[in-house]
């Protein structure tokens, strides 16, 4: 499949994340340098995290990133843009609301992210999946150098042999033959990361 101007995949983004104490639990405002800029270098590394907690007046801030996406297209309705924000020089614009089941999640646990979006994965695309004890499929959204700046895509069909999957858990990577929709505009999408900080999301059954 082509790479288009307007396709997402392989594109690199950061995010930071607000994270707030609420009633029920924490919760994480996700602002993402995506569709505005590439994630700068420089600037990323000059971030300092609980600067950006002081300045926005939040319990943590966290860095998420660089990441790279890997579904073919993002279609989020225009009413949905989210505030925007500048950290240290880098737009980002709201793109999504967290509830965490902790202040830090473990790996593979499911967190509930309000995104309002459809991600599009692309026939002839790869994809990357974990498959759980249930039989339900995780699709990678993105992969992280957050745990290894130097992961790339080329790692990806191996990455199984790196993972630390719980019990009946399991890895796969697999090619389209027609295009996947994951559509989160009406309920939240479930997520979860693996032990290297790649994100997943649940598809449809």
């Amino acid at each position: 499949m082509d790479n288009s101007p307007a396709d997402t995949f392989g594109k690199r983004y950061g995010e930071v994340l607000l994270v707030s104490q609420t009633p029920t639990g924490p919760q994480v405002a996700v602002f993402n340098t995506y569709p505005l800029n590439d994630c700068p270098q420089d600037a990323w590394s000059a971030l300092n995290p609980q600067g950006l907690a002081s300045e926005n007046g939040v319990a943590a801030a966290l860095l998420n990133g660089p990441r790279y996406w890997l579904m073919s297209e993002i279609v989020k309705t225009r009413e949905d843009v989210g505030e925007k924000k500048t950290f240290g020089g880098i737009e980002m614009l709201q793109q999504a609301t967290v509830q965490l089941s902790s202040m830090n999640p473990a790996p593979y646990s499911l967190n509930k992210v309000s995104r309002r979006t459809v991600f599009v994965f692309g026939a002839g695309r790869p994809v990357f999946e974990l498959l759980d004890p249930q039989g339900q499929r995780w699709v990678m959204q993105s992969w992280s150098q957050t745990v290894d700046p130097t992961l790339s895509l080329s790692d990806l069909p191996e990455l199984g042999a790196r993972l630390q999957l719980p019990d009946g858990w399991n890895y796969r990577t697999s090619s389209l033959t027609s295009p996947l929709s994951i559509d989160t505009t009406i309920d939240d999408a479930h997520v979860t990361q693996d032990n290297l900080g790649n994100t997943y999301s649940l598809a449809p059954a």
